[in-house]
């Protein structure tokens, strides 16, 4: 079962216009279909194609690229081992799993300066240091980021193509669907914010319309996740920091408490593990923003941040992560929002994960009161022309907006746009737009 990825269309320019001069790297975290879609495009877009999984490939595979010196008698050997006639400019070999052989990596420089053919890398975890500290990167790359499905890509997935666009035209007239329509909708986010992105629990969904089959896959992929981080922190406090990622949310603290997911390691200590699980795009961390203003990355704290899942199907299956698997009357309660549970931690990581994908870096910004102990909180902070917008998440219809009503009066200068991200129907009420969380697919 092969899915329609949006990333397709930016892989077809790469195609065109590198014309053989850089190669192309896609990025993301296991799972999310980076293989498939690298080998789907060889062979719609080439004659002919060779795919090297540097995880299962032979020995004699790997030694090839210990020596580039004869690029003549690689090409041969390849040709051999794999079967394949390869054409000049009519070719691509893919490097899948690059990060598993760096000499492979590191002889791409060599490969696109002799310029027979195309190549396309796939990797996971492939800025970690531990992947390329005896290497030279090449500087012959085009990087591209694969993320999980996002809601258009998921409906794709479902056989339907017409809602989406249908929204974003009401999305950018600001005109309201109605509320019959507005529940439907809902109804299906709320499906893929259980089913996730991931296209395993997609694939297993469609074949079997079985939820406790779909998180036993998802479950799959997180150990997959937790073995990676091992890999590279074998204390194990990495692995605690992202199994720790649904509590630390719940709990609603103004920042993510290291010292309380790893029972007192500080996070001096740890910031370069944090770096790596960043990296490994398997989370998506919100930074504060100290100055809130255009060009927020240079007012970041270095200290304050917040950490997300890359994937809200994955969420869902670790905020239950206290059972062997989760049953299907969870899913169904959480399908019918009938869940007697606080899931605004739930609804804040999938608006996360759908601006990260959106190209948005993510910032958020506290403030505390001057007349109490209460500390306010805006989201998620991203930029809008030349100022920003603020955007405010409610799991619930509920149209309360202190906190964005304090921050808009306190940077008013500052604001553009803004927005309180909830369930209900698209509604613009004077300066503020009431945005079904649906929608954040357009900002």
């Amino acid at each position: 079962m092969i899915f329609k990825r949006k990333l397709y269309d930016e892989m077809l320019e790469w195609k065109h216009e590198s014309a053989g001069q850089t190669a192309l790297l896609i990025k993301g975290a296991r799972r999310v279909g980076k293989s498939t879609l690298a080998k789907t495009f060889a062979e719609k877009e080439y004659q002919s194609y060779i795919a090297i999984d540097f995880t299962s490939c032979k020995q004699e595979v790997r030694t090839l690229f210990d020596d580039i010196s004869d690029l003549d008698f690689i090409f041969m050997r390849l040709q051999m081992i794999f079967g394949v006639d390869l054409q000049e400019r009519k070719s691509v070999i893919v490097f899948d799993e690059v990060q598993e052989c760096p000499r492979a990596r590191q002889a791409i420089k060599y490969l696109v300066a002799d310029g027979r053919y195309d190549y396309i890398e796939t990797g996971s975890l492939i800025s970690i240091r531990q992947n390329v500290k005896d290497i030279l990167i090449p500087s012959e790359e085009h990087d591209l980021c694969l993320y999980p499905m996002d809601y258009e890509e998921f409906n794709w997935a479902m056989g339907n193509e017409v809602s989406v666009p249908i929204l974003h035209k009401f999305f950018d007239t600001r005109r309201s669907i109605g509320d019959a329509a507005n529940r439907n909708e809902m109804k299906r986010f709320r499906l893929y914010m259980l089913i996730g992105g991931m296209p395993q629990a997609i694939k297993t969904y469609l074949e079997t319309n079985n939820m406790a089959k779909v998180d036993m896959m998802k479950r799959s992929i997180i150990k997959l996740y937790e073995q990676d981080f091992v890999k590279i922190d074998p204390s194990g406090n990495t692995s605690k920091m992202f199994l720790a990622i649904p509590s630390q949310l719940a709990n609603n603290y103004a920042r993510y408490q290291v010292n309380t997911a790893t029972n007192g390691v500080r996070l001096e200590r740890l910031r370069e593990h944090i770096f790596d699980m960043e990296d490994s795009m398997v989370v998506n961390i919100a930074n504060h923003a100290n100055d809130p203003n255009v060009g927020m990355a240079l007012h970041r704290s270095s200290d304050r941040f917040k950490m997300y899942l890359c994937d809200t199907g994955l969420f869902i299956t670790l905020a239950f992560w206290d059972k062997k698997f989760t049953e299907n009357i969870i899913y169904e309660k959480l399908l019918s929002d009938k869940l007697s549970a606080d899931l605004g931690y739930v609804y804040e990581n999938v608006v996360a994960q759908m601006l990260k994908t959106n190209g948005h870096e993510l910032y958020y910004y506290t403030w505390p009161s001057e007349t109490s102990n209460i500390r306010y909180e805006i989201d998620f902070l991203i930029s809008d022309g030349a100022k920003i917008a603020p955007i405010e998440v409610k799991s619930s219809g509920y149209k309360t907006h202190k906190s964005l009503d304090l921050f808009c009066e306190k940077f008013s200068s500052r604001v553009n746009n803004r927005y309180l991200v909830y369930t209900k129907d698209l509604r613009k009420d004077e300066s503020i737009t009431y945005l079904p969380v649906y929608m954040t697919l357009f900002l």
